[in-house]
């Protein structure tokens, strides 16, 4: 059962703690911390590691063009939960399986593609 007060990814794209010295993900820089690469996409709520089953395609009007496709992930616990908050802010255009969706990625710009977290 989903929880109301269930983790949600943060939209504005900014993960983690900013004071951190540690930067995920860049190589090669003083203190950035390597992140293997994921073998299966995994859910974008926040904490949770379970694989994805759902894309959530969303689009604020307000920074996107009408045409455009920021996505989340979700495994079966939290799709409801997401969809929900998207959903209540007029953001969410789409939610289709996983697989549905890697079908039609030859059709979609490539910034358009889905990213866990």
């Amino acid at each position: 059962m989903n929880s109301p007060d269930a983790p949600l990814p943060d939209p504005s794209g900014s993960a983690g703690n900013p004071a951190s010295p540690q930067v995920p993900g860049l190589p090669g820089l003083p203190g950035s911390t390597p992140q293997p690469a994921a073998e299966t996409p995994v859910c974008s709520a926040k904490g949770c590691r379970a694989d994805a089953v759902w894309v959530l395609a969303w689009n604020n009007p307000k920074l996107h063009t009408p045409e455009r496709r920021k996505t989340w992930l979700a495994c079966d616990e939290h799709r409801e939960h997401l969809s929900n908050f998207l959903n209540l802010r007029g953001f969410l255009k789409d939610v289709v399986t996983l697989a549905e969706w890697e079908k039609g990625a030859a059709d979609r710009p490539a910034d358009d593609r889905p990213t866990s977290g």
